[in-house]
């Protein structure tokens, strides 16, 4: 039995990979202070995919990562995977920009935990905000590669706050290989959705929008609709994660992506398709959206064993029947 630290365990991608590691036989540390506009979730409210307290190798603790890094030093944990974070959608990082700031705090207390601690491994969430907003712009855009971003170079701008902090998490888990030999891999994640994450998300608010406003002419979304995203189902996300954990080790960094990209007027699209009527998508002018275009390059993850497989109107389908069911 491995013993696994999960920070932000409570949260859309904690709680998904929970699961999988609890599935797994391995003894689960999860840590969430349920921050407010996080998307997490106590376990004592119950779980929307599985109930964690049905495992006893499950152990949570409602508290500050940060309270808890100075407060245990255990030094046998053999995974730590750090996805702590103040984020909450695209509202949280462009109106609250330093609350999103946060993150270098937290952060910072984590690479402290793991120089003393050592788990034999940890893997860190960072993400596709990392990359230069002037790849993803109307008049130019392309797919990101990882090596698009070097520390040894020009490093480009990222995506407000929250692309700031996490390129400064990258930064410090190449650090502490270099200095302390901990073994790190850092994941860049796109857009990733699934039938339980948080309604601050544009996925489940625009299937929910699609179902509440069933057989209408018009559906609006945000910005001008032609925006694009890159959108990989939570369990190829996960999936992704385990597959590749132990293939870095020097504080690299691996998208977690699909290679497609889809406008958000496409999406709205087709999730009304999917739901028996074809409306007109509007923009709406007055919402937030964002760059542009948004795609991981996919050629490392292939390289390293891992390719997405679950095709977008899939991953529709199967909210819109979700939330169906739940009324």
């Amino acid at each position: 039995m491995r013993k696994v630290l999960v920070t932000g365990g409570a949260g859309f991608v904690g709680r998904h990979l929970v699961r999988r590691l609890l599935e797994a036989g391995d003894e689960v540390h999860a840590v969430d202070c349920l921050a407010p506009y996080t998307g997490g979730i106590d376990p004592a409210a119950g779980w929307p995919i599985f109930d964690p307290r049905e495992f006893r190798s499950f152990i949570f603790y409602k508290e500050d990562c940060r309270t808890w890094f100075a407060r245990v030093q255990d030094t046998d944990f053999d995974y730590a995977f750090h996805l702590a974070a103040m984020v909450g959608g695209r509202l949280m990082i462009e109106n609250n920009p330093l609350a999103v700031a946060d993150d270098l705090s937290i952060d910072s207390a984590y690479w402290g935990w793991a120089k003393q601690a050592q788990p034999r491994k940890t893997a860190c969430f960072s993400s596709s905000a990392a990359y230069p907003v002037k790849l993803q712009r109307a008049d130019g855009y392309t797919l990101l590669e990882e090596d698009m971003i070097s520390f040894g170079d020009e490093i480009g701008m990222p995506d407000m706050s929250y692309g700031w902090a996490k390129l400064t998490c990258e930064y410090l888990a190449q650090l502490a290989y270099t200095k302390h030999g901990l073994k790190s891999i850092c994941y860049r994640p796109f857009s990733g959705y699934g039938e339980d994450q948080d309604d601050a998300y544009p996925f489940p608010g625009i299937c929910k929008r699609v179902l509440a406003e069933r057989g209408a002419k018009a559906l609006s979304v945000w910005g001008s609709g032609r925006q694009m995203r890159d959108f990989i189902h939570i369990d190829d996300c996960v999936e992704g994660i385990l597959t590749t954990v132990d293939k870095i080790d020097d504080g690299g960094a691996l998208n977690l992506s699909t290679g497609v990209l889809t406008s958000f007027n496409e999406f709205a699209s087709l999730a009304a398709e999917l739901a028996g009527y074809r409306p007109e998508v509007k923009g709406t002018s007055d919402k937030p959206e964002g760059v542009f275009a948004r795609g991981g390059d996919t050629a490392k993850q292939r390289r390293l064993g891992f390719q997405a497989k679950t095709p977008f109107r899939e991953g529709i389908q199967r909210a819109l029947e979700s939330y169906l069911r739940s009324g």
